[in-house]
């Protein structure tokens, strides 16, 4: 993903028939050519004539869209949120994953949560809590602490580090699960690349030994 205008789309990681039978084939193509694609073209034409806001960085243009002229603000956070989401979605799934995270972040998780199936309980809930389209995250703040978190449309936990994020709008799981979110979330969670998502916490934390702490 570019640093700044003009975004393009990244590939999908895999291939669309890669998540089967959790995702399906469908799914994966709408989602991503679709509904991300469609974030990516209209964030790149709210900015096409405010050069300004040219060098901004997708996490600037999310935690500042209200500095923005009016009649691009809105539209900014929703796309820009909408872009930076969909990135980090994608790549935090994987067609063979990893059963649990790296050491570090598995001492994280036991510290903050008492485990991955408590972490996981507290994602589900969020997930299913959240009402109407949005999104259901794991979160790191700037001392490695981690925290479950919830989120309308296309915002995000920022400044927060988001390591995983649950895409709960109904494109997301519709074709395969119809109303039934409950089963899409169980399906994702076996999805989840633990080894990327554990290697960006480790990134967002740098060399520090983040557990345990009193």
């Amino acid at each position: 993903m570019e640093a700044h205008y003009p975004f393009t789309l990244p590939p999908l990681p895999y291939g669309y028939d890669a998540l089967t039978p959790e995702l399906d084939e469908r799914t994966l193509y709408f989602h991503h050519d679709k509904h991300f694609a469609a974030y990516v073209d209209n964030l790149n034409k709210l900015l096409k004539d405010h050069p300004q806001y040219h060098g901004w960085s997708l996490e600037r243009l999310m935690q500042d869209w209200a500095q923005l002229p009016e009649e691009i603000r809105q539209g900014v956070r929703n796309n820009a949120g909408g872009v930076y989401n969909h990135d980090l979605y994608f790549k935090t799934l994987h067609p063979a994953p990893a059963a649990a995270p790296g050491a570090v972040l598995q001492g994280a998780v036991d510290r903050d949560f008492g485990g991955l199936q408590e972490l996981k309980a507290a994602l589900r809930a969020a997930a299913l809590g959240q009402f109407g389209s949005g999104w259901a995250w794991l979160a790191a703040d700037g001392d490695g602490r981690l925290s479950v978190r919830k989120t309308p449309n296309q915002d995000s936990p920022l400044p927060l580090v988001p390591l995983l994020g649950c895409d709960v709008w109904e494109h997301a799981y519709y074709l395969p699960y119809q109303n039934r979110r409950d089963e899409y979330f169980d399906a994702w969670w076996r999805l989840v690349d633990w080894p990327a998502v554990s290697r960006r916490y480790e990134e967002a934390a740098g060399s520090r030994a983040l557990y345990p702490t009193p």
